[in-house]
């Protein structure tokens, strides 16, 4: 039914995708705000069309004559097909308390299924092993090519974001499952507009996490001379300011944020 139907909500009302794009970085203002319905390879093509509409898109062309130009999105658009096709193919769709989520903000795309990780893999094994919720939904979308039974999407996604320079996705796997999909955006720009708040070492220790969102204590202390408590001050307040985040602990990444200026500055 989820796969054939004309109508699947019908029969199972959550079993859609909500598109929501909003205007900054939290939820206060909805901009755009729309249901994906039919079947579950169509809300897939409906996603991706809407994300194409909304994201910044560039143009390639690969040669002369007729040749197709080549589409390069700001972020790598397999990303998305990992994301929301993992989402479609591992959910609880006789869960009725909520949907897929697609949202959009000025820094970021969060891509939410309503059910944490299957029971049977540990967190310590996320992105490692792959155990479907729904293994005939899975098969399907395994026989058209668009999963892999290996589990290698995760890691698939986060090659896909290396390469291009931006932020590792983050996941959260408590109560929903949710991806986090940074938006690239211009450094300079952004260290001008919090420029008043921010010391000349520490817009230092924020390019050098911009460009190596891996890089240890010990690398930012040898290149603002800190000590190393003047650093964890420093880490501290940048952190209080809302610019910056460390996720994990040992082995983790930084993670910044972007901030849009306020209305009237």
């Amino acid at each position: 039914m989820l796969f054939f139907a004309k109508e699947p909500e019908l029969f199972f009302e959550k079993a859609v995708v909500r598109c929501i794009a909003f205007d900054g970085t939290d939820k206060r203002y909805i901009i755009d705000d729309k249901i994906m319905t039919g079947p579950l390879y169509q809300q897939f093509l409906k996603s991706m069309y809407w994300l194409h509409s909304k994201l910044d898109i560039r143009y390639e062309i690969e040669g002369e004559g007729s040749k197709p130009r080549k589409e390069s999105w700001e972020i790598p658009e397999t990303v998305f097909k990992e994301a929301i096709i993992n989402s479609l193919a591992h959910r609880d769709y006789y869960d009725k308390g909520g949907r897929i989520t697609i949202e959009l903000f000025d820094d970021r795309v969060d891509i939410s299924n309503p059910v944490g990780l299957v029971s049977a893999i540990p967190r310590n094994e996320f992105g490692k092993r792959s155990l479907s919720r729904n293994p005939l939904i899975f098969g399907l979308f395994e026989r058209m090519r668009m999963v892999e039974q290996i589990g290698s999407g995760i890691s698939r996604m986060i090659d896909l974001m290396l390469e291009e320079g931006l932020t590792l996705p983050e996941y959260s796997v408590d109560g929903m499952f949710t991806v986090t999909l940074r938006r690239p955006f211009d450094f300079d720009n952004w260290v001008n507009m919090c420029v008043n708040n921010l010391s000349e070492k520490q817009i230092v220790i924020l390019e050098i996490i911009h460009k190596n969102q891996e890089v240890k204590k010990s690398a930012l202390q040898e290149s603002t001379d800190f000590s190393a408590t003047a650093l964890d001050n420093n880490l501290e307040t940048l952190k209080k300011e809302g610019l910056l985040e460390r996720e994990g602990t040992k082995g983790g990444i930084w993670i910044l944020h972007y901030i849009s200026p306020k209305v009237g500055e």
